[in-house]
């Protein structure tokens, strides 16, 4: 099994990017195996990896389809509501938190 190249924080050559540099660029991997590696020194931890694809054999990315849209809109409603008191919160419910923010901290509500 051969090891990927790997390059240092900004210096990867041209023509390869991210996941997230390729959707940018409204493409997607396509399938294509990951070619290299990018790291991203930290200072206290482990350093980030990403992985890096060719742009040139990137395909576009796929529209998104009515039905993909609305099971999207009908999942990122669920998220609102709020699981303890079941109203909607107007806002996407923080997993760190998993309640509306009045019931989490019912004490700071009241004031």
């Amino acid at each position: 099994m051969s090891r990927l190249p790997v390059y240092r924080w900004r210096l990867a050559p041209e023509g390869l990017a991210t996941f997230r540099q390729l959707r940018a660029l409204g493409l997607r991997p396509g399938g294509q195996p990951v070619v290299a590696q990018l790291e991203r020194p930290r200072r206290s931890r482990e350093p980030l990896i990403a992985f890096l694809y060719r742009v040139d054999r990137a395909k576009p990315v796929r529209p998104m389809t009515p039905a993909k849209q609305a099971a999207l809109a009908r999942a990122n409603a669920a998220r609102q509501v709020c699981p303890e008191c079941g109203r909607d919160a107007g806002y996407r419910i923080p997993t760190s938190l998993g309640t509306c923010t009045p019931c989490a901290h019912p004490d700071t509500a009241a004031a």
